[in-house]
């Protein structure tokens, strides 16, 4: 499949500013792997905070931008149309070195596994050809109409 610029994206995740974590799908082969980039800019939100004079992106979130490439890669798939993939368990997941502002964060995600709506991913990120993080995510597909669990 070709290149997914930012629209493309949007038409198959959920997610939007300020947490749309993916801005550019280099390479996609549906229900395989997918490889994705993230800029990370110094006008990022969550620079203010995190952390003042030693700006570094937080984990969770360079876990979230995996996931996101993850979800792009699944919703690819024509059976998968209308589905989100919501995070099931992140494991064996490692940060090697801090993503900072002006890298270009590149992730790679390929199934481990898939077991109907569930899916695993191994997933590596890189930022010049450097591992920074790397993880398996596990992914429950469900419709989009499908309410999450809450109080009640």
């Amino acid at each position: 499949m070709s290149i997914l610029d930012i629209e493309a994206i949007r038409e198959l995740l959920p997610h939007r500013y300020p947490f749309l974590l993916v801005d550019r799908i280099l390479e996609v082969e549906p229900g395989k792997f997918a490889v994705g980039v993230k800029n990370v800019t110094a006008n990022e939100e969550f620079f203010q905070g995190h952390f003042p004079g030693y700006s570094v992106m937080p984990g969770v979130l360079i876990i979230e931008a995996m996931a996101q490439v993850g979800g792009v890669m699944m919703n690819t798939m024509e059976e998968h149309k209308g589905k989100v993939a919501l995070l099931a368990t992140i494991d064996k997941a490692k940060f090697r070195k801090p993503v900072v502002p002006g890298d270009t964060l590149t992730t790679t995600v390929q199934v481990i596994r898939a077991r109907g709506n569930t899916w695993r991913v191994g997933s590596v990120a890189k930022v010049g050809g450097q591992v920074v993080a790397e993880a398996e995510i596990m992914f429950a597909l469900v419709h989009r109409s499908t309410k999450p669990l809450g109080p009640r």
